[in-house]
């Protein structure tokens, strides 16, 4: 860790897009620390120096070299932009081009090559750059140096021809050609071990890693834990002993009560879904390099669970049990607790098997939740089907679905639990049918099983939870196969910023408190002073975690957490941030876009919502092509941006793209976070040429850079220096050849001559390193606060901060570029784009609608028709069945929002598209948007609005004539419009939790608490009129509630047929009316009232994203 300069954060977390972490070019680092250790002996890294300062670079690969030599080690290093320091300790190079080697060899001999070649690479060049450009089209012709010979471009192919007729390449056809000498082979050179330790200690090891990751994850359990102890607490009371008797009637409600609890325990473990498959990315790594096998992370996983199960079964029962006034003897007690535990268990493992199956987050939750609503449902049918059996001319399930009450893990869950409550002494008191209580109870819903079954229900969980482990672990050791897929100047005002002992201060993490660091804040910037002008172009240089982002950040108004102090003026004037975000632009180290649209429409995006609105639309086309051209990505403006890692473009075409997205905007200042990091060196020297262009406008621009070439180096202007603590070593000009900050830092006493051709912004990091600093103990940043450049700098800045004659504060006249209605028409535009490209998400949820409709369709079978009802109790338990097919509709209902949480937290696009909403509050790209988040989320739920119509009539049009509900254009409407409705709203709730929780796993939890409160008073399980007083509130503010009145009013609410109901003369109207409180009469209350949910939802959704921001940096 100390080679690799990760010694000072050891401890910190490494971090994410919504919390702060170690710094990217620590990331790297530890990256290339996790693949160095072990047994390895052959090591292929590839860009392992992106985003590492030069001195850095130079450290770890001289200690790459010296692991070479001294363990006869293989390793292939891929680089982009190396120092020619770095370049030297190499030993062999192969350069391509075209997909071809032009030269393997010693590089020792690459320069003699290329002036057989007739080229030659000019002094202060770097032998790296030189031989990346030489080999392009568009350089080659200034390296070429026979003067009386004329110069023709010399192709990829006849460098290859030449290489083979170059000793070098001879000598390496030799080598080739000859075959291996089996007797210089060592028995020791290949490992016939797969794993580096014994299986034993593996175990140990993924256990101890996995039990660390959950106390990291605490809040997630102790969250689910909390929440399922107010949900047991509000079950109690809904279903307390204080009004249910020991009798038929009530025995209903105590089952009712039983089946909540098992849904409760099942629908508990979804949260497993989200964490293992965002995991599932490093374990794959790990797998495929052989750390550990799929058994080793799969039996932590597993065995470490049981706890919370046992805890989460415990709560409930201990909560619940006596509450509601179960069976009072101890043993059955125990016996609860034993199901619940099972039922937990068999939940999550579950879970995790389809997450290891699938591995793609949204098509996860899809079949997750379709095999949710299968499993619940085909048992809550099957019950009414059991049932029904008891009853003359009763309809039945088809024979081919019936298999479905044993596949499903909740139906033994039920059995047992049924089992072990109705055979209890007390429900053994005999009816008049000279039959128990108790075993009436359990005959009207098919569980009439002996005591024996309790103890084979929990065998058969216990096979379904051996079963989806073993299939997990399995899952796992499957391969993941991945396709690849493939100026003109507007108007503007020159501005300066200057900025004067700047500090920024964060709150001392508690392990540094806990190991005796005394200060309640840890200061990152210290007297930070210095300033920004037009037209010159301003390095930003230091080791890694020196505070270089940290200070762009704190200048541009990006930090949300710690304190900032200090003076910022932009022109002369304190800075304001609303003002300021207008004439300024921010690339970020880390590039943000949004996948499905294309790279020509992102720019084209950014224009229209940020040049002024007095430029017309044919100059704005014009602009946007010629930055197009500018960053050389006229080529590809057609192209999807894609996912990183994924689809769509490259890394180094998306870092491009975000520099053009900035400059499109023509901003006065910009500031760009690592531009040239992930660039091969033409790659940069295009980036660099199109910033100096930007410069040359009087633009004021600076760039965080590391290790740059000296090309490169030396397009900068000045340079500000930082050492580790946040402290500036020095600030100045570079001066012809960096000869300025050369003879500063050889003026002191102690520090090495630079020697020739050497870089410069190599021999700076080297000679102002913390080691070199100990080695000629000096103090870098005290010898330039005294120095007479610190003077002269502190100087400029007092006469920038004031403003100049006759100029004015920054206003304009509007307070955005663009009025209300064409950001309107932007965002629609791109939102349109971005959903209609998303067919895994829209598509998906079009299929599983359908799906679940046809499976509905079945289930229900020609069960609506009026001319099909009876007299006596068959009616009742038909509205029961009514109620039960709404219920499961419901399911659907809920599938959606919970599908909806996924996307916007999960699927690729929507996740990124909530870190870009997340950043606006700081971010450039967005502050210019009026009302960004409010505008934003009312696209988002309009664009939600023609897909859910199309769901719901899918939903409709299956299902309604399948159940065959009567053929009314008043019932078909109120069925159509109650479906709509619940849809919405669900989907609009879903975007809701998403805005009001910081990470997907909260959002999960709070989800499943959210849906089973649903559920409790949804006026299914428990009818409105039934619930106790004091909870009925919740009943009434239930959306469910409604959406089932609405849907069963309409379509029996109006019926005037008598039926006979416990012995009593009834019209269904009035059945419903006394049983459910369902009045037909209400019906323009129920409209209003589903059409007031998705209102509020996606009311409270705008404000909370625009007032709420999870995101730390």
């Amino acid at each position: 860790m100390k080679i690799l300069g990760l010694d000072i954060c050891a401890d910190t977390i490494v971090g994410d897009a919504m919390q702060r972490g170690i710094s990217g070019g620590q990331k790297k680092r530890l990256t290339t620390g996790e693949m160095m250790i072990g047994p390895a002996r052959a090591f292929f890294m590839d860009e392992i120096s992106t985003g590492l300062d030069s001195s850095t670079t130079f450290q770890i690969v001289t200690c790459l070299q010296q692991l070479t030599h001294v363990t006869n080690s293989t390793i292939l290093v891929s680089l982009l932009q190396p120092t020619p320091e770095t370049f030297a300790l190499f030993d062999d190079i192969i350069l391509m081009a075209e997909g071809k080697v032009v030269y393997h060899g010693p590089c020792n001999n690459v320069a003699e090559f290329f002036e057989q070649c007739g080229f030659r690479s000019p002094p202060r060049k770097g032998i790296s750059d030189f031989l990346q450009e030489v080999v392009s089209r568009n350089d080659q012709a200034k390296y070429w140096y026979h003067e009386d010979q004329p110069y023709s471009y010399v192709t990829v192919d006849k460098f290859v021809n030449m290489f083979k007729d170059f000793h070098v390449g001879k000598k390496l056809d030799e080598e080739l050609r000859k075959p291996f000498d089996k007797s210089e082979c060592h028995k020791d050179a290949l490992s016939f071990n797969i794993y580096s330790l014994r299986k034993w200690e593996l175990l140990k090891a993924c256990t101890a890693r996995e039990w660390l990751l959950m106390k990291r994850n605490s809040f997630v359990h102790v969250f689910k834990s909390a929440q399922l102890v107010v949900v047991a607490l509000v079950t109690m009371t809904v279903f307390s002993r204080t009004w249910m008797n020991i009798d038929d009637v009530h025995a209903k409600y105590y089952m009712a009560s039983l089946f909540y609890a098992l849904i409760r325990l099942m629908s508990n473990g979804i949260a497993e879904l989200s964490m293992t498959v965002s995991r599932l990315a490093v374990f794959y790594k790990q797998r495929d390099f052989y750390f550990y096998p799929a058994w080793a992370y799969s039996i932590p996983a597993t065995i470490l669970k049981i706890p919370f199960s046992l805890l989460d079964a415990f709560l409930w029962t201990s909560l619940t049990y006596y509450g509601i006034g179960y069976s009072p003897e101890p043993e059955r007690f125990f016996k609860q607790i034993i199901i619940l535990f099972l039922v937990h268990q068999v939940s999550i493992s579950f879970f995790r098997l389809i997450a290891s199956l699938v591995r793609t987050p949204s098509v996860a939750a899809t079949i997750c939740l379709f095999s949710l609503i299968a499993i619940r449902n085909l048992k809550i049918l099957c019950h009414f089907t059991q049932s029904n059996k008891h009853f003359p001319n009763a309809a039945s399930l088809p024979t081919w679905l019936e298999w479905g009450f044993w596949l499903s893990p909740l139906t033994y869950g039920e059995i047992s639990a049924s089992v072990n409550e109705f055979h209890a002494p007390r429900w053994q008191k005999v009816l008049s049918s000279n039959v128990t209580i108790g075993q009436q109870v359990l005959e009207s819903r098919g569980l009439n099983f002996s005591d024996s079954f309790y103890w084979i229900s929990i065998g058969a969980l216990l096979g379904f939870w051996m079963v989806f482990n073993i299939g997990f672990t399995c899952a796992l050791k499957s391969k993941l196969y991945i396709t690849n897929f493939t100026g003109m100047v507007l108007p503007f005002e020159p501005i300066s910023i200057s900025f004067q002992n700047v500090q920024y201060f964060v709150d001392t993490p508690t392990k540094m408190r806990e190991q005796g660091f005394p200060p309640q804040r840890l200061q990152l910037l210290q007297d930070i002073t210095g300033a920004f002008r037009p037209g010159i172009l301003t390095a930003l240089m230091g080791v890694s975690g020196a505070g270089k982002t940290t200070l762009m950040d704190v200048l541009s108004g990006r930090k949300t957490g710690g304190s900032i102090e200090g003076d910022i003026r932009i022109g002369g004037y304190p800075k304001v941030q609303e003002t300021y975000a207008r004439i300024s632009g921010y690339c970020e180290q880390s590039d943000i876009h949004s996948p499905q649209i294309t790279v020509g429409e992102s720019v084209q995006y950014s224009a229209w919502l940020r040049l002024p609105a007095q430029i017309d639309r044919h100059t704005r086309s014009q602009f946007v092509k010629e930055v197009l051209q500018m960053i050389e990505l006229d080529e590809i403006k057609d192209e999807l941006v894609g996912i990183p890692g994924g689809s769509g473009i490259s890394a180094e075409q998306r870092k491009r793209l975000t520099i053009a997205v900035e400059l499109v905007s023509n901003p006065s200042i910009i500031f760009m976070d690592e531009p040239t990091s992930g660039l091969d060196a033409r790659a940069a020297a295009i980036v660099m040429r199109a910033v100096k262009n930007i410069v040359s406008t009087r633009r004021t621009v600076v760039c965080t850079i590391h290790q740059p070439s000296i090309d490169i180096f030396e397009a900068f202007d000045e340079l500000i220096l930082m050492k580790r603590g946040g402290q500036i070593i020095y600030y100045g000009e570079l001066g012809q050849n960096s000869s300025k900050l050369i003879e500063y830092f050889e003026g002191i006493p102690g520090v090495p001559k630079i020697k020739e051709n050497y870089n410069p912004a190599t021999w700076m990091l080297e000679v102002t390193g913390l080691s070199a600093e100990a080695q000629i103990a000096i103090d870098f940043a005290h010898i330039y606060r005294g120095s007479h450049l610190c003077q002269k700098n502190n100087e400029l800045v007092r006469e920038l901060s004031f403003p100049e004659q006759g100029s004015k504060e920054l206003h304009f006249s509007t307070r955005f570029p663009q009025n209300g209605w064409e950001q309107f028409k932007a965002c629609l535009w791109k939102r349109h784009l971005s959903y209609w490209r998303s067919p895994r998400y829209n598509l998906g949820r079009l299929i599983f609608t359908a799906a679940c409709s046809l499976l509905f369709g079945a289930l229900l079978w020609q069960k609506g028709t009026e001319n099909r009802w009876r007299t006596g109790i068959f009616q009742h338990s038909r509205i029961n069945l009514l109620s039960a097919m709404l219920y499961t509709e419901k399911d659907l209902l809920e599938c959606t929002r919970r599908g909806h949480i996924r996307f916007h937290r999960y699927f690729p696009n929507s996740f990124l598209e909530h870190n870009i909403l997340a950043t606006p509050k700081f971010d450039m790209r967005f502050k210019t948007i009026k009302g960004l988040t409010k505008l934003f989320q009312m696209l988002q739920v309009i664009i939600e609005i023609p897909y859910i119509l199309i769901q719901a009539a899918l939903f409709s049009t299956i299902t309604y004539p399948a159940i065959d509900f009567q053929w009314s254009l008043y019932k078909v409407f109120w069925y159509f419009y109650a479906m709509f409705s619940t849809f919405l709203y669900f989907n609009y709730f879903g975007m809701l939790l998403v805005s009001l929780t910081p990470t997907y796993q909260v959002a999960s939890v709070l989800a499943s608490f959210c849906y089973t409160m649903f559920n409790l008073f949804s006026g299914f399980l428990l009818p409105g009129p039934k619930i106790p007083v004091w909870w009925v509130w919740g009943y009434w503010i239930c959306p469910l509630a409604w959406s089932l009145k609405g849907a069963l009013t309409s379509q029996y609410g109006d019926v005037e047929k008598e039926i006979v109901v416990h012995g009593e003369q009834r019209t269904i109207s009035a059945f419903l009316g006394s049983i459910y409180g369902y009045n037909y009469d209400d019906l323009g209350v129920v409209a209003i009232v589903l059409l007031a949910y998705p209102l509020v939802f996606a009311l409270v959704f705008a404000c909370a994203t625009e007032k709420i921001n999870f995101q730390r940096r």
